[in-house]
């Protein structure tokens, strides 16, 4: 960078009061988690983007940081004030130490908006303000002033587009003709760059540009140019057009990467300037033909590289100056008029290039744009002679909001869901010469957020609960009340840990998403990586509108605890293993006993206050002498009272209790046996003639004057007092019924009503054996809890800290993979609203939800697929319940307890009177979730030749399992008309076949395994996935692959624009935009040595891969 040193030393050495911040900081080189010296104090001076480094206020700057194309990574411990500014340049990372909390983080905001894109970020946000404030002022000033008066103001007045609303304000496609080459014989690649000119402010833009045309100087661009609603254009508004001529498109950095608006890129990376021209909105609105044609003019004297304030005349002119370089074609595009095109043929030029011709213009309805060119007059169409006519052509096109498939009424419901969309839109030529057309839709989700603080929320709540029935265990003997004190104050450590992420979470503001660098960020550790929903909308002639949705989402996994000793599916199964050869400190439990411990806790807690409202009810009732209310008052209090018995007819209760009757103090140990559960709940058969060893591991004590048989009497006596209720009921009852006989028949007599009614006062005769029903349910909660309790505290005792280490690890998967799997479903309910076999599907079988894995089995990602395999396991026990809306907030709610979740998706009222009745009734929505995965970068080729691809293998294998038991539950419930439209073209057992064999060949990078589970799974309606390390690159190949072959097998997509699709969706589509709102470059995180590695059709095109940070 050239620079003036003197102009920089003098501006350091200004007074105080001329900087933005200034202070002292300790500063040293980092390089990763290494210091390169000890950190100094200097004295620091910020201006603008400029950072002076002094020894001390009055010394001279020793260096000067310019603070573009960094960022701040600012440390969120309360006793940390250091930041680290990071570079994109890949030089050593800049540590710098505060004195205080506050002043660090005064100098981490200082900082992060000291750079040009923050500064222009923030010209944005006002820009638009402002816009919406004139427009809002000028609606009031047409309300309450005279129509004369209008005008009179003292602003300028802009002319409105009129449009459709909730459609962009404008759109237009452009085309090229004879452009010159500077030689002769050189081939053109060009690409247009789109400015504007906001006639207010005279401010020039950077808005723009198309994707790159090779080998020809008539280039007809792929990509169209849109304004969304908000945007402010008026008929006033002018937009330049400038032409270049690229001339290596792997030099062409530019276009992928971020410069700031007002800015031009230099002529000399990668390209040469050949032309430019302007023109007015209103002369495109307003052209007949709705096409505007201009000149391409190469002027002596541009405007500078760099524009800031210009005033309109000295934007170029196409009318006079410069000399003529070729034409541009802008043409008026309005959606809604191209559904009838067709293609006649396609034809091949002389230089082998795949072109189309299309109709005459009298045979295509008034307005058809032939895909993006427009020719001058009827009878060039209908001869058909032009070259440019005859180019190949689909139009991409952006907007900012995603289109709503069910109309209107679920807006409420996706825009409380969906944020940031990004649209484009796509035609393409079908096999018959027909068109289809693409929206592809990309969207950040609230629920990425919402989702892991309601399930962190819950973690406080269960925790809490559990800590305190700890301490309500009773009194102990001093081993285990040292173990009990020992467990609660770990327990306490976590829960201050879990109230501290949901704080700081509390906190953030901006972006609903997890970005790719952001990782590692504890805070976020809940939050998944990148989530996005990625939807293709397709449009065909001949076939039904199909919508085809992707979940986008880095692979759910501790990035913050690393994966030194594996993931979560190794851990586990050695956390287990160790428990078993625990001292007798502690007793066993098997995994699957400890469950069931947390489920009987829970069903308490959750039953015992029903039954007590139940039976209030039953007394009120007849306290009110209504027959028919006590008998429904009875059937529910019957029903519940049955379910809390069934929870305790368990053996796991009585050993329970049995084990912490011997941990009282003073118990005496006089006989210790092995339990009749033991053998049944964990023990080993093979190990009974080894007492030792059973007594450490397995056993659990008996003691000789405990009696067994009093928790069979306590826990039968719930159902005794309950059959008493019955039939006082059913007695009151017959009594009434033959009274009213009795009355009928004859009239008594005033002594004998009175001696009646006394006699059958219900609530007098109730009341005592309700009591009874509630004593007797007290008695066997506070036992059933203490026990389970117990069983809980041998858990957490036999192996503590990992144990909570562990637990906390499985929570931040399962988050991670919740907030994508709540997104969509929800996603996957509002596009089948009106399928009633979708419907039908939902509350029968439940639904299929397949991820699929692009992680590598080497180093690193190999612990990232066992963290993934248990957290999309553990999805299982998801349960979904549908209401109807109460209220105008959408979001989902989260109940429940680790072992077991109901997540409430709340739907505007329209919508939820589509549903069927068994699920407007409540009834819970089953998940079934599968995870196939398959490497395919250069890691996994590392894996195949001297690594080991056991994980993958027996991963894809267990869930090929899983997935066909939902095939044969698919199969047996619902009837074969449910499947979608495309059924017939394939048979689905024979696709479950062919993915077996492909699982058990052992191929190497066998992605047809992806591309079959994909399948499989869109045909049974189920959720789609697809996961990488960030969701970044290789996901974002595999879902343009994905989108591109279900045009080509489903929507006839012609067999010659496969690749250049493939090529156009990941050069000008949603991908590459997910890439730069993560890494702020327009480029792949791919090297040409790791594309060697990966399969054919997972390479991007080139020009759009290259170093990138991730």
């Amino acid at each position: 960078m050239r620079f003036n040193a003197k102009d920089l030393a003098s501006l350091a050495r200004r007074p105080s009061g001329c900087f933005d911040k200034e202070g002292k900081l300790k500063i040293c080189r980092v390089v990763g988690d290494e210091k390169l010296i000890e950190p100094k104090e200097r004295w620091c001076r910020l201006k603008g983007n400029l950072l002076f480094l002094m020894k001390n206020k009055t010394s001279e700057a020793s260096e000067v940081v310019i603070l573009e194309r960094c960022w701040v990574v600012e440390f969120r411990n309360k006793t940390d004030v250091s930041i680290v500014l990071k570079f994109q340049s890949g030089e050593p990372d800049l540590y710098l130490e505060a004195t205080s909390k506050p002043d660090c983080e005064s100098w981490a905001v200082a900082l992060g908006e000291a750079n040009s894109e923050g500064l222009r970020n923030k010209i944005q946000q006002l820009r638009r303000l402002i816009m919406e404030i004139k427009e809002r002022a000028s609606d009031e000033a047409r309300q309450f002033v005279p129509s004369s008066q209008v005008n009179s103001l003292g602003e300028p007045q802009f002319t409105s587009i009129q449009r459709i609303a909730n459609e962009p304000k404008l759109e237009f496609s452009l085309a090229c003709k004879d452009l010159v080459a500077a030689t002769r014989d050189r081939k053109l690649n060009t690409f247009i760059q789109v400015s504007v000119v906001h006639p207010a402010e005279h401010v020039l833009t950077r808005y723009s540009s198309t994707e790159i045309v090779e080998g020809t100087r008539d280039p007809l661009f792929l990509t169209g140019v849109t304004f969304p609603p908000e945007y402010p254009i008026y008929e006033e508004t002018k937009i330049k057009l400038t032409v270049y001529d690229v001339k290596d498109k792997s030099q062409d950095t530019v276009r992928t990467s971020v410069l700031p608006d007002h800015k031009e890129p230099r002529a000399d990376v990668g390209r040469s300037f050949l032309g430019c021209t302007t023109f007015r909105v209103g002369d495109l609105v307003k052209s007949k033909e709705q096409q505007l044609t201009l000149t391409l003019r190469n002027e002596m004297l541009l405007m500078s590289e760099t524009f800031y304030l210009v005033s309109p005349p000295l934007l170029p002119s196409t009318s006079d100056g410069g000399k003529t370089v070729g034409t541009i074609e802008v043409n008026l595009v309005k959606m809604g008029e191209i559904e009838d095109g067709e293609a006649d043929d396609v034809t091949t030029d002389a230089q082998d290039q795949k072109f189309l011709c299309f109709l005459p213009l009298k045979s295509r309805p008034r307005g058809f744009l032939l895909s993006a060119t427009c020719a001058h007059n009827t009878e060039n169409l209908d001869r058909v002679t032009d070259r440019r006519a005859k180019e190949e052509c689909a139009l991409v096109r952006e907007c900012t909001a995603p289109e709503g498939i069910s109309g209107k009424d679920s807006l409420p419901l996706l825009n409380a869901v969906l944020k940031n969309p990004i649209c484009k839109l796509y035609r393409f030529p079908t096999s018959d010469n027909k068109w289809m057309q693409i929206r592809e839709q990309m969207a950040e989700t609230t629920l990425s957020f919402h989702v892991p603080k309601e399930l962190i929320n819950l973690h406080i709540k269960e925790d809490m609960r559990r800590n305190q029935e700890l301490k309500e265990l009773g009194e102990l003997a001093p081993h285990w009340d040292n173990m009990r004190k020992n467990v609660i104050a770990h327990c306490d450590q976590m829960l201050s840990l879990y109230q501290d992420t949901l704080a700081e979470l509390g906190k953030h503001t901006g972006s609903s998403f997890k970005s790719s660098c952001s990782k590692g960020e504890k805070t976020l550790e809940f939050i998944p990586v990148n989530l996005h929903l990625q939807r293709m909308h397709v449009h065909s002639p001949r076939l039904k509108d199909a919508v085809y949705d992707v979940i986008t989402v880095g692979a759910p996994a501790a990035h913050c605890q690393g994966f030194k000793n594996g993931g979560l599916r190794k851990l586990l199964s050695k956390f287990e293993a160790e428990r078993r050869n625990t001292g007798y400190q502690c007793i066993y439990y098997s995994p699957e006993n400890t469950a069931k411990a947390k489920e009987v806790l829970s069903n308490i807690n959750h039953l015992q206050p029903l039954i007590s409202s139940h039976a209030d009810l039953l007394l009120n009732s007849a306290r009110q002498r209504s027959p028919d209310s006590l008998k429904n008052s009875l059937k529910m209090l019957s029903e519940k009272t049955e379910l809390f018995v069934h929870a305790f007819k368990d053996q796991l209760v009585r050993s329970a209790l049995l084990a912490l009757y011997t941990a009282r103090p003073g118990c005496v140990l006089k006989k210790p046996v092995v339990p009749r559960n033991s053998i049944e709940e964990g023990g080993d058969v093979q190990h009974q003639d080894r007492p030792s060893q059973i007594k450490r591991q397995d056993s659990i004590p008996h003691h000789s004057e405990y009696d067994e048989e009093e928790w069979d009497r306590v826990w039968a006596n719930v159902g005794k007092s309950l059959n008493c209720v019955i039939a006082m009921v059913d007695r009151l009852l017959e009594k009434d019924n033959s009274s009213s006989i009795n009355e009928g028949e004859s009239d008594p007599s005033p002594a004998d009503r009175k001696t009646s009614h006394t006699g059958g006062d219900w609530y007098e005769q109730l009341y005592p054996l309700v009591i009874t029903l509630k004593d007797c349910m007290g008695e066997v909660v506070t036992r059933a809890k203490q026990s389970m309790t117990f069983v809980l505290l041998q858990e957490l005792a036999c192996s503590l800290p990992q144990c909570l280490m562990l637990t906390l690890r499985r929570d931040v998967v399962f988050s991670q993979a919740l907030a994508g799997l709540v997104c969509g479903f929800i996603m996957k309910l509002h596009t089948g609203l009106h399928d009633q076999g979708f419907l039908q599907q939902l509350h029968t079988v439940g639904l299929l939800v397949q991820y699929e894995g692009l992680l590598s089995t080497y180093s690193e990602e190999a612990g990232m697929l066992e963290d993934m395999a248990v957290g999309i396991s553990d999805l299982q026990k998801v349960m979904f319940k549908i209401t109807e809306a109460k209220s105008e907030d959408f979001l989902p709610v989260i109940t429940g307890r680790r072992e077991h979740y109901v997540i409430e998706v709340q739907l505007p009222a329209k919508m939820f009177e589509l549903l069927p009745q068994e699920i407007k009734e409540g009834k819970l929505l089953r998940m079934y979730p599968v995870l196939f995965n398959v490497g395919i970068n250069e890691q996994q080729t590392l894996a195949e030749r001297f690594g080991d691809t056991t994980l993958q293998e027996n991963v894809n294998q267990e869930n090929f399992e899983l997935l066909k038991e939902y095939y044969k539950l698919f199969t047996e419930k619902m009837p074969p008309d449910c499947l979608p439209h495309f059924q017939e073209q394939n048979d689905l057992k024979g696709l479950l076949e062919n993915l077996h064999q492909n699982i058990q060949a052992k191929k190497r990078k066998n992605v047809e395994i992806m591309w079959l589970a994909a399948t499989i799974c869109r045909k049974l309606n189920g959720i789609r996935f697809t996961c990488c390390k960030s969701a970044k690159d290789r996901t974002s190949m595999s879902v343009t692959l994905e989108q591109c072959s279900i045009l080509r097998d489903e929507h006839q997509l012609h067999k010659d624009f496969f690749i250049r699709a493939l090529d156009c969706m990941r050069r000008e589509g949603c991908r590459i935009e997910n890439v730069l709102k993560n890494v702020k470059c327009r480029k792949y995180a791919f090297n040409m040595i790791q594309l060697m590695a990966f399969p054919k059709y997972y390479r991007p095109p080139e020009g759009t891969y290259g170093k990138a940070d991730t």
